[in-house]
């Protein structure tokens, strides 16, 4: 019996080879699209949960209240990880993790690595990084002690064993022992480091009295908890805390931090504190709801398909009834034929995803996966799905096949019911509910982007090639060689450049009181050219000029933000007023327009500005446009003669500003593929509802021809009952697409409005697809002989 089965379902798959090959290609490209969504959302909920002891590891934050503001930290202060592991009982194991950039050598290799993090030696306790070599508990104890990834021992080392061997650290090269050698870090870890140093280096040499300092917020903090602790009850002594351990200070310096514990685990998809936010859940919940309904939308597909060939096969239904056939026989065979059909496109969706997956990567900006067989469960689960689907998916139309009555069938007269019409087109309405909902998420998302890469940010990024020299003694030296250079038209020193990141400085200035009103702010310190290059606009007052000597010690530009934050209603009221910013004290000399100095997502905050040589790190260099590599050559010429003992790198303003929206290009590109996936996969079940419309009036096309309706006419007739649908699914969509986008643009401090005419192009766009897509069906029809289509009459 199963043989004749199987053999009855390959002869209908390929007696009708476009009906099989658009209901497999539809399923294949549905569980393609929703195994690579599956995978990318495992990963991102896979974030930092190889640790084994993640459920007990916290992140310590802060909220620091000021008289003026209430800062969120995502980091606490120097001295609270190590306090914290020693008045608390409950605390196993405390850790701080600070990431810097540091100048390594070896022999002739120097390399001015990134991926550093300076950790204390509880590290490898706390967290599950795999350690090749060395012993966990004691490679970062020690002093200038190192431990290397793979990845960086290749670098200065080769094929060499790096454990034993020492490199030179920072500028004045300090020899460092390298104790272990660590596999390299996973891609879902929210660390990465190549390089890690032993904490006691800073604690105990280059920052000696750090662990008692309490003001200061640069390293990362965790704390693992004993089985059985409770978090909140621990996070509840805090405050008690911070004010035996610092109280008076707090009171003195009028900032008062409120320290919490956030799980490992959702530090990742949901933290948000300060600025920082790297995964997004939100991202994976939109994810997943396409992902449903891409798959629901292949499922409507294949019953949609199914039933509009019923009429086709009825005969033959009736035909085995009258032999004998019972049926449940009838129904096993056409749910038999369904899990086939699953099956093939189970083994095309497997095609497609191995195909696909590198291009998935690329599009993720991350390797979600490097092989679809790596993770054999995932395939378990797709092949379990496109059987669960060929099931469930199939029971409709064998109950609806299997229930025909042979009497009536095979006298020709077979019908569908008014409950199977309404069946079918409520799917349709479904599945272009959630296209034209997908449509205008596409073209908000796209709008987004596009506001945000052409909004006017306040200052000039164009042919600005910045070069990073840590502070290089030779910095000055470097920015004298390059005037010289003829394609270079400005140069200038600072902290840091606008998205590159700054510093937090305790300030206080006169407010509009006449009180000095403590606050936080960030802070850049420049040179007297850095102003005018980056054309940041000066609306009240002067700033920096060589002509006054008191600009390098007593001066301070800030920008309308900072004016507000003091009380001032206009710019001109600040200046001349008193500052006082870590021990330099002086006068507020001029107010610039605000511009954007992080990204988009987040509203300009305030900011000060002061000459400070001494921590400048970026040289920002304007140069033409005209023969750029042979500038950039100088350039390098010129870096080297006048810092030898450090790599040259540098980037490009435009491209390093524009990075800062890759995460939300990355989404928006996904969206649209995706969105598009599901459009194409809608289009192919509104293909079945027409097929089904047309048979089911074959007859009544061929009288309307003969009785002179032209082909206009019969496409008229055969589409407008679709643009009905068109229309519901519109009024369903409009509202859902509305409330769904304006959730996901608050994200955004700088974002679009959601515009009517967007509302208006989702519902055209899909009309004139779904008018595509009938068109083929009904132009056929229209343009058939009545006469083949009258014979049986």
């Amino acid at each position: 019996m199963f043989k004749n089965y199987l053999k009855i379902a390959f002869r209908n798959l390929l007696k009708t080879k476009g009906f099989s090959a658009i209901n497999i290609m539809g399923l294949a490209v549905g569980l393609t699209a929703c195994f690579l969504i599956f995978l990318y959302v495992k990963f991102e909920l896979s974030y930092d949960a190889f640790h084994s002891k993640a459920d007990r590891i916290y992140k310590i934050v802060a909220d620091v209240k000021t008289p003026t503001e209430v800062l969120t930290s995502d980091r606490p202060a120097w001295a609270v990880p190590p306090s914290m592991k020693n008045d608390f009982p409950e605390v196993e194991a405390a850790v701080r993790l600070a990431q810097d950039q540091v100048l390594i050598r070896k022999d002739d290799i120097k390399i001015q690595q990134d991926d550093v993090a300076w950790a204390d030696s509880s590290f490898f306790t706390v967290f599950d990084f795999k350690l090749l070599k060395g012993d966990p508990k004691t490679v970062l104890k020690d002093q200038y002690s190192a431990v290397l990834s793979e990845k960086a021992a290749n670098k200065y080392f080769g094929k060499k064993d790096p454990v034993g061997q020492t490199i030179l650290i920072r500028d004045d090269g300090r020899t460092t022992k390298v104790t272990g050698l660590m596999k390299d870090m996973p891609e879902n870890s929210q660390f990465r480091a190549e390089v890690l140093i032993s904490m006691t280096t800073q604690t105990q040499d280059l920052a000696r009295g750090v662990d008692s300092v309490w003001g200061g917020y640069w390293p990362l903090g965790y704390v693992l908890l004993k089985p059985g602790a409770d978090p909140k009850a621990l996070q509840a002594k805090l405050p008690a805390f911070l004010e035996r351990r610092n109280g008076t200070e707090m009171k003195n310096s009028q900032m008062f931090p409120t320290l919490s514990l956030e799980p490992l685990r959702d530090v990742y998809l949901r933290s948000t504190r300060n600025n920082q936010k790297s995964g997004n859940i939100v991202n994976v919940y939109i994810f997943s709801v396409i992902a449903v309904f891409i798959l629901l939308i292949a499922c409507i597909n294949f019953i949609n398909l199914t039933t509009a060939r019923a009429s086709e096969r009825a005969k033959e239904v009736g035909i085995r009834k009258v032999v004998g056939a019972e049926k449940h026989q009838l129904t096993k065979q056409f749910i038999g034929e369904s899990i086939i059909i699953c099956l093939i496109a189970f083994l095309f969706s497997v095609l497609f995803s191995w195909l696909l997956l590198p291009l998935f990567n690329q599009l993720a900006g991350k390797t979600i996966s490097s092989g679809i067989f790596d993770q054999p469960s995932y395939l378990i689960t797709l092949f379990a799905a496109a059987i669960a689907i060929g099931l469930l998916a199939g029971l409709y139309p064998a109950f609806v096949l299997s229930s025909f009555r042979p009497v009536v069938v095979l006298k020709g007269k077979f019908t569908t019911g008014t409950r199977g019409i309404f069946l079918r087109k409520a799917l349709v309405v479904s599945q272009f509910t959630i296209s034209i909902a997908l449509i205008i998420s596409t073209i908000i998302v796209y709008n987004q982007m596009t506001f945000m890469r052409n909004q006017e940010l306040g200052f000039s990024k164009d042919q600005v090639m910045v070069v990073g020299t840590n502070r290089d003694k030779g910095k000055d030296a470097f920015k004298q060689a390059l005037t010289g250079i003829p394609a270079v038209k400005s140069v200038s020193l600072a902290s840091a450049v606008p998205g590159s990141g700054n510093n937090i400085a305790y300030t206080q200035i006169r407010n509009i009181k006449g009180d000095m009103q403590v606050a936080n702010l960030d802070v850049y310190f420049v040179d007297f050219d850095y102003i005018d290059q980056y054309k940041i606009k000066t609306v009240a007052g002067r700033t920096f000029s060589k002509d006054f000597g008191t600009d390098t010690t007593q001066a301070m530009v800030l920008n309308e933000a900072a004016v507000k934050m003091f009380g001032y209603s206009s710019p001109d009221q600040i200046i001349g007023k008193k500052f006082d910013q870590w021990g330099r004290e002086g006068q507020v000399i001029g107010v610039v327009k605000d511009f954007h100095f992080r990204s988009l997502q987040q509203p300009i905050k305030p900011l000060s500005m002061r000459i400070e040589p001494g921590n400048t790190d970026f040289v920002s260099i304007k140069v033409s446009a005209n023969n750029l590599p042979a500038t950039i050559a100088e350039v390098e010429r010129k870096w080297k003669e006048t810092i030898p003992n450090r790599p040259f790198s540098y980037f490009f303003m435009d491209e390093f500003f524009d990075r800062q929206y890759r995460v939300e290009e990355r989404f928006g590109k996904l969206f649209l593929n995706f969105a598009v996936l599901a459009i194409f996969i809608s289009c192919l079940g509104l293909l079945g509802l027409a097929s089904y419309s047309t048979i089911q009036r074959t007859k009544e096309i061929g009288i309307r021809k003969v009785l002179g309706a032209s082909t206009s006419n019969i496409v008229n007739l055969l589409s407008k009952d679709f643009l009905k649908l068109i229309l519901v699914s519109a009024v369903i969509a409009f509202p859902v697409a509305w409330l769904a986008m304006n959730r996901w643009l608050q994200d955004f401090a700088y974002r679009i409005g959601v515009s009517w005419w967007v509302f208006v192009l989702a519902g055209a766009l899909a009309t004139f697809i779904a008018l595509c897509t009938i068109s083929f069906q009904a132009i056929r029809a229209a343009l058939a002989n009545p006469v083949k289509t009258l014979r049986t009459e």
